[in-house]
């Protein structure tokens, strides 16, 4: 059965805001759209700069099993899209029993992906210069999200993307993604990639993202062994914010026409 519904999952230092572009676009194309937050970012932006504890209590297994919960209620397996963490989210989505097909933007490595792009480096250098930041919501200054999320936006889309979508992220689970590979047993974002049953599975990356370069995506879906599709696409130009950069609808036609051919096949 096509699917009806798409699932989109923002990533870290934003929240479902950041897909405004995307829910139209897909509800114009007859589309139901669902965008669901992290447990605790029911509220706006402003409220969560102004009082970031919701950020600060949120945990990854909290996050998958609200996400889980909002895909179990849906009649038919939705197509769903991630971004950045969300990305990483996708796959443990899909790896669980998930989805029709999932999509993966500019994506955050499951564990066992060790390529750690210099510019990725200084992209999270904010949270992972001190460990303290485990116990703190870690913003970004303009400069540092500039460079982490729109290096090639003007200065002005830059500063109103900022004003816009900027929160702090959780430094601990940050530093988590990071020991991840250096810990016995699996940790948060593990996922069986020898997984059979897993929905087809696109990565999509941006040639000029810096804190997750498509060296990563490509990586990560080489890590998958499974039988089940597992494809990676670049689109040259395009940085780490790809949802909000010009020339973002082509990219959105391209990804969900690949997910429906990809649910037929």
């Amino acid at each position: 059965m096509t699917p009806d519904t798409i699932v989109l999952v923002h990533g870290f230092w934003v929240t479902p805001r950041s897909w405004e572009h995307w829910i139209t676009h897909y509800e114009q194309r007859g589309f139901r759209v669902l965008a669901p937050g992290y447990p605790g970012f029911e509220v706006e932006v402003e409220a969560l700069n102004a009082d970031p504890t919701p950020i600060l209590k949120v945990t990854v297994p909290q996050i998958i099993e609200h996400l889980e919960a909002v895909v179990r209620e849906l009649e038919t397996p939705p197509i769903i899209m991630g971004h950045s963490a969300g990305g990483a989210f996708t796959q443990i989505l899909l790896d669980h029993g998930f989805g029709a097909a999932g999509v993966a933007l500019n994506s955050a490595p499951t564990e066992g992906v060790r390529v750690v792009p210099i510019s990725q480096v200084k992209s999270t250098f904010p949270v992972l210069k001190s460990p303290a930041n485990r116990h703190k919501a870690i913003p970004l200054s303009f400069d540092e999200w500039n460079y982490a999320f729109t290096n090639t936006f003007t200065d002005d889309e830059a500063h109103a993307l900022y004003e816009r979508y900027a929160i702090p992220a959780n430094g601990g689970i940050l530093w988590g993604s990071v020991l991840a590979n250096f810990q016995p047993g699996h940790q948060d974002t593990w996922v069986d990639y020898h997984n059979d049953n897993r929905a087809p599975l696109l990565f999509v990356s941006g040639s000029e993202d810096h804190i997750m370069p498509p060296e990563v995506q490509r990586s990560n879906a080489k890590h998958y062994k499974s039988n089940t599709v597992t494809e990676h696409k670049q689109y040259d130009g395009y940085a780490h914010l790809l949802p909000a950069q010009a020339g973002w609808e082509k990219i959105a036609d391209e990804v969900l026409d690949w997910a429906l051919a990809a649910v037929r096949d």
